[in-house]
């Protein structure tokens, strides 16, 4: 924790505090809304920016009343569906710009601070194998990457992770409630409703759809709202679904070719360290059928999620793909936690975590 905590730290800058994590761009009042031009922020060369820049705007105007917030950013209604961290850091900055930004960008670091207790639960750091899983989740490429741009994957695994953990304290329904407000952060956060508890008689199922409609609602309430503002807008910039596999073998052969061309010892090396590790959490998710494992069902979801995922998310330079996978991850180390032998543990611990190599480029975690 002190080795993360010193590394978010160098992001701070005296004049515009922890707003480097966030990634805007330099020059480009295109992309600046009056809130932001208002206040001292860090900037970056255009090619360093990242999305995070179009979600602390919007929490300029969390009810998406504003045009020029709108103006500032690339397919505002895809945004906008995304409100939920918005809305938080509306909240935390008490509506104002300047506290709104911080609190914007530092939701990330609370959320990974939180993540390091949540997991606790699932693998105790107090033997080498519980200190290896854990911290292969918290240092994962794909956590690291959010905390790094300030996005959303960080805030929706750790409500993810609550989810889970209500339905193994005996309270199904306010885990409901708890997806479906994660929903509105990421809609593929609804996932984690598969951790719900089977229906054993007619009660049982009672329950699934109630709950099912606590996980439902808020999205489609939003979303009604936001048609009424965007009318036939309101689903551009959705990712298309592709063949299942089509964009892994694409983004696989792309990768293989490339690590023939230029060899391990390259920045091909590293992109086989996104790829390969999903593909191994993939398999040993489908290997290993638990459908008791709550953690199961939830990875189980992502597997098939990953499958029919665009090929744009799939590119290893975007480091999207390890984001979007990031509940995959967790499920993957929790459900690995449970083997006993070393022999088999090891093998696995190393080929599904190897996207910590590449990690270390994405924070300045070493001196």
């Amino acid at each position: 924790m002190v080795i993360f905590l010193a590394s978010v730290a160098r992001f701070y800058h005296p004049g515009t505090g922890f707003t480097a994590l966030i990634g805007f761009p330099a020059g480009n009042d295109n992309y600046e809304a009056p809130d932001l031009r208002a206040v001292p922020h860090y900037t970056y060369p255009a090619w360093a920016s990242y999305d995070g820049q179009f979600y602390a705007q919007r929490a300029f105007d969390p009810l998406v009343r504003d045009p020029h917030v709108d103006h500032a950013m690339d397919l505002a209604p895809f945004r906008a569906r995304r409100i939920l961290f918005s809305w938080t850091a509306y909240v935390a900055g008490l509506g104002r710009p300047a506290w709104i930004l911080e609190a914007y960008a530092l939701q990330n670091v609370i959320a990974w601070l939180l993540l390091a207790v949540l997991l606790i639960r699932w693998m105790p750091p107090h033997t080498p194998r519980g200190l290896a899983l854990w911290c292969a989740c918290l240092l994962s490429h794909g956590l690291l990457w959010s905390v790094r741009f300030a996005l959303l994957d960080g805030p929706s695994l750790v409500l993810t992770a609550f989810a889970v953990k209500l339905i193994e304290d005996g309270h199904p329904l306010a885990s409901a409630a708890a997806v479906g407000i994660n929903g509105l952060g990421r809609e593929t956060n609804v996932l984690a409703a598969l951790a719900q508890p089977v229906p054993r008689d007619l009660r049982g199922w009672a329950c699934l759809l109630f709950a099912g409609l606590l996980v439902m609602l808020p999205l489609l309430l939003w979303e009604d709202y936001l048609r009424s503002i965007y009318r036939s807008t309101i689903f551009a910039g959705a990712d298309p679904i592709m063949r299942p596999g089509e964009a892994l073998m694409v983004t696989a052969g792309g990768v293989w070719k490339t690590l023939r061309a230029m060899g391990v010892f390259s920045a091909a090396g590293l992109q086989l360290c996104i790829v390969l590790p999903l593909v191994v959490e993939a398999a040993f998710i489908v290997a290993r059928p638990q459908p008791r494992e709550l953690w199961w069902r939830v990875a189980a979801g992502y597997v098939v999620l990953m499958l029919i995922l665009d090929a744009v998310l799939w590119a290893p330079i975007t480091g999207a793909i390890t984001r979007v996978m990031l509940p995959l991850t967790v499920g993957f180390n929790v459900l690995l936690a449970r083997e006993t032998r070393a022999s088999r543990f090891w093998p696995w611990f190393i080929a599904g975590n190897l996207h910590l190599i590449p990690a270390m480029w994405v924070m300045p975690l070493l001196p």
